[in-house]
């Protein structure tokens, strides 16, 4: 299983509990998908360096993760059509 961690940053005016749930979500599409969440860091809201969207603050959160190679395919595809999500990136850790 290869490591991975992904970094991706939600939308501000996303209410607590509606943030919670799609990090929960974003987790869940990990676990069924076969990999295993090893740790969920939300650094919080900070400001952006450009606009995204005509938002200027943003919330994010890390993620590392294991899984086979199929998986950040996966979750990219979950956080495309997620609208919450201005911005991700999934990245494989070296061994």
């Amino acid at each position: 299983m290869n490591k991975y961690e992904s970094l991706y940053i939600i939308k501000s005016a996303l209410e607590e509990e509606g943030r919670k749930q799609l990090i929960e979500k974003l987790s869940e599409v990990v676990r069924t998908n076969g990999g295993e969440v090893e740790a969920v860091e939300e650094w919080g809201l900070k400001h952006l360096a450009y606009p995204i969207e005509k938002q200027n603050d943003g919330y994010y959160v890390l993620m590392n993760f294991s899984g086979s190679s199929t998986l950040p395919e996966e979750l990219e595809r979950n956080l495309q059509i997620t609208d919450d999500v201005l911005r991700y990136i999934v990245l494989r850790k070296d061994k």
